[in-house]
C-alpha cells in the first residue's frame, strides 16, 4: 500500500513517513498544498494524508478538487484545529477521517488501516446492478422495471443503494451509511434518515416493500442487500 502525506512541517512530516514506513507502507511525501494534486497524480497513491494548514493551497481547497478528480481516494485529514466546525467541513468535503494533532502513531495507523479496508470495498465503476426482475441503473439513477416503466432515484438513494451493493452481502450500520453515504458527522446526523431512505429504496426495488427480500434488516446489526439466488 503506498500513502501520500502531505505536510508542511518537515519534523512532523519525518515522524509520519517513518512510522508509516516501520509498519510496512511505501510512503511518498509532499510538502506544500500547490505540489499535492501533481503528487497525488503522479504516486497513484491508496490513501492521502492531507494536512489542513498548508503553504499556498489549504487541506480543504486540495479535498475539494481530488473528490471532483480521484472521488475514490480515501483522504485522512491531520490538523491541529480542534473546533468541531472544521471537522465537520473536512467530513462533508468528503474526508474518510480527521486525526487532530497532537496523535500517536499508534492512533494513526490504527485509523489509516480502518480507511483502507473500508476503502477496498468502495466501487470504482459500478454502474448498473440487476437485480432479478429490475436493473438499477446507477449512473443514470433510475429502475426499470419489468414492463419497462422506470422510477426515479434521488442521488441520495443512488448512493445508498451503492454503498450497499458494493459490501452486498454483509450487514451494514446505520452509522456507517450516515458517514460513507451521506458524508457527515455520524454522531450529529438522525439514524432516522438512514431508515427512512431505506423505506424508499424498498418501494422501488423490492417486489413487496412490506415484505423485503432485497435490502433486508439484519438484527442488531445494520441493513444488507442481500445476494441474489443462483
Amino acid at each position: 500500500m503506498r500513502i501520500l502525506v502531505i505536510e508542511d512541517d518537515a519534523p512532523i512530516r519525518r515522524g509520519l513517513c517513518d512510522a508509516l514506513r516501520f509498519a510496512g507502507y511505501a510512503v511518498e511525501e509532499c510538502p506544500t498544498g500547490d505540489e499535492a494534486l501533481a503528487m497525488a497524480c503522479a504516486a497513484s497513491p491508496d490513501l492521502l494524508l492531507l494536512d489542513v494548514v498548508l503553504p499556498g493551497k489549504d487541506g480543504f481547497e486540495i479535498l475539494r478538487e481530488l473528490r471532483s478528480s480521484h472521488p475514490q481516494l480515501p483522504v485522512i485529514m491531520l490538523t491541529a484545529r480542534g473546533a468541531e466546525e472544521d471537522r465537520v467541513r473536512g467530513l462533508k468535503l468528503g474526508a474518510d477521517d480527521y486525526v487532530v494533532k497532537p496523535f500517536s502513531a499508534t492512533e494513526l495507523l490504527a485509523r489509516v488501516e480502518a480507511v483502507l479496508r473500508r476503502s477496498a470495498e468502495r466501487p470504482s465503476d459500478l454502474r448498473e446492478l440487476r437485480l432479478a426482475d429490475r436493473t438499477v441503473q446507477l449512473e443514470l439513477g433510475h429502475v426499470v422495471l419489468p414492463n419497462g416503466d422506470t422510477r426515479r432515484l434521488s442521488d441520495l438513494e443512488t448512493r445508498l443503494l451503492r454503498y450497499l451493493a458494493v459490501n452486498r452481502g454483509r450487514p451494514v450500520d446505520r452509522k456507517e451509511l450516515l458517514q460513507r453515504v451521506w458524508s457527515g458527522n455520524a454522531h450529529e446526523m438522525e439514524t432516522r434518515a438512514v431508515d427512512m431512505h431505506v423505506r424508499r429504496l424498498r418501494e422501488k426495488i423490492e417486489p413487496d416493500a412490506a415484505n423485503p427480500t432485497r435490502i433486508v434488516t439484519v438484527r442488531g446489526k445494520g441493513y444488507m442487500l442481500a445476494e441474489e439466488p443462483s
